[in-house]
């Protein structure tokens, strides 16, 4: 099925936030984009089990647990009994994980700025409030799992 002309415009908007991101990702080195979208998931509850992490990743618990295996072996993640049940584990980020996310965070953000920089004067406060009504509605079409 061919593409609309806003078809190909917001492909390309998506190309470009991944593009911020991946090169985010790549400033901070040794950790991946599917790592860094892990430690903002489990930022965003602040604690997590494992089942939690693998719906909100979207991916299955088996994936999960490997994921996490890298992150605990790389000091992101600290891993522990749940406090309410010994059955479950409980998953939180560390110092390093937390200042790991801060620090591609602000990698994202000064991308960010820069590309709204770039825009004339008279476009930019439209463009926020575009990318903030967008934002939004992203929520309600596929769920706010951070």
């Amino acid at each position: 099925m061919p593409r609309s002309a806003t078809d190909e415009e917001l492909i390309e908007a998506a190309r470009g936030i991944m593009r911020i991101s991946l090169y985010a990702a790549d400033r901070i080195g040794g950790v991946s984009v599917v790592q860094l979208r892990a430690l903002t998931v489990l930022h965003h509850h602040g604690q997590a089990n494992l089942g939690q992490l693998a719906d909100d990743l979207g991916v299955t618990v088996s994936t999960t647990s490997r994921l996490v295996d890298r992150l605990v072996a790389a000091g992101l993640v600290d891993r522990r009994v749940a406090a309410h049940t010994r059955r479950e584990i409980a998953l939180r980020l560390t110092p390093r994980g937390r200042s790991t996310l801060a620090r591609y965070d602000d990698l994202r953000l000064t991308s960010l700025h820069e590309c709204l920089d770039a825009l004339p004067d008279d476009l930019r406060e439209t463009a926020v409030q575009g990318l903030r009504a967008f934002a939004t509605a992203s929520t309600v079409a596929v769920g706010d799992s951070a």
